[in-house]
């Protein structure tokens, strides 16, 4: 229960409630998403405030909080103040991560008591996920992997970027995605050479690689992926940038494991790229943690200074990129547990040539 985890954690904490005012913290705590409201917990009180868009489907959904409609014309400083007072709260702490300066300054403003920073404690939380947080992540990639099963057969020779884009984002909402966790990355030929390129009016020719990288969202949670298939034929070099990436993906997972650096899983796969001569065509980390939001912790790259958590979700997706030319990405979704990690992704990843 987020709830008794969030109130842990006060008991630990040098202030006495806190408010959680993101998006992303909001749900984490309730399990509800909306576009606008305020989390507010103490020992005595866990209340959810939302307007009047939201508090129906609020009180349907939402078990572990009260959930409380704000009046219009009233602020939600005004009545988080009210529960300040009730509670006798001296220190009360916000998302000084995500509020900018302004807000934080407005907030500790209004408030009728010290505002200090939460700091990461409520995203320290999210980093070791429940089982039924892994089986919403698992649904996703399931969803994502009969997309993409059903979009290698619209990849040929005259079909663009967008359009192969579009058909995914279609196959994932009509499988049952909420959303996508985001917009589809799907890049060919030269265009592959770009990481993060985004996908164009470029037709697909014989001879391309065609890059992939999507996932979609179940239950707030999001799934992400990433597959290389070639269109009719692949040189010699193409082969083996393609060999070597998986080579390395491997040598990541086989490393992964709870307890080792994010810095060690990385150092194993970019070894691998390094030994074949492609060092400088690896610019990003091994992979990035995964649940509410995309990209969170923990992280497996070169700043990875921390141990993974066993129960953390990350990402294996190693890449080579050879600008004017080609690149290949290979991406899977890793479950860390004590002695290794459960790869979640179950799409084949030897190389399809359509």
């Amino acid at each position: 229960m987020k709830r008794e985890e969030l109130q842990q954690m006060l008991l630990e904490a040098p202030f006495d409630a806190l408010v959680l005012t993101s998006e992303v913290s909001r749900r984490y705590a309730t399990g509800f998403h909306s576009t606008a409201g305020a989390v507010y917990l103490s020992d005595k009180q866990a209340v959810f405030y939302t307007d009047f868009r939201y508090v129906e489907a609020a009180r349907a959904a939402v078990n572990d909080f009260e959930v409380r409609k704000i009046g219009s014309g009233r602020s939600y400083t005004a009545v988080i103040n009210e529960l300040i007072e009730q509670d006798g709260v001296q220190k009360i702490a916000l998302e000084d991560e995500t509020l900018t300066y302004a807000e934080f300054t407005r907030w500790a403003t209004a408030l009728h008591a010290t505002a200090v920073r939460l700091e990461d404690r409520v995203a320290r939380l999210r980093v070791t996920k429940e089982d039924d947080e892994v089986s919403k992540i698992v649904a996703a990639q399931r969803i994502a992997e009969q997309a993409y099963e059903e979009v290698l057969n619209d990849i040929r020779a005259g079909v663009t970027e967008k359009e192969v884009a579009a058909r995914l984002t279609y196959l994932m909402l009509h499988y049952g995605a909420e959303n996508m966790s985001f917009d589809p990355i799907v890049v060919s030929g030269a265009n592959s050479s770009k990481p993060h390129g985004v996908p164009t009016d470029k037709e697909i020719a014989a001879g391309d690689f065609v890059t992939m990288d999507f996932g979609c969202i179940v239950d707030g949670y999001c799934s992400d992926m990433t597959r290389t298939v070639a269109v009719g034929h692949v040189t010699d070099e193409m082969q083996h940038v393609y060999d070597t990436v998986l080579s390395a993906q491997l040598a990541g997972i086989a490393c992964c494991k709870a307890g080792v650096t994010g810095k060690a899983v990385d150092g194993a796969a970019r070894r691998v790229i390094e030994e074949a001569g492609y060092g400088d065509a690896f610019g990003h980390g091994f992979g990035h943690g995964v649940g509410l939001e995309i990209h969170e912790a923990p992280t497996a790259g070169l700043r990875g200074e921390e141990p993974l958590p066993e129960g953390s979700i990350v990402t294996a997706e190693p890449g080579i990129y050879l600008p004017g030319k080609f690149g290949v990405r290979i991406e899977d979704m890793l479950y860390v547990i004590e002695d290794g990690c459960i790869n979640l992704t179950e799409a084949p990843k030897s190389l399809c040539i359509l």
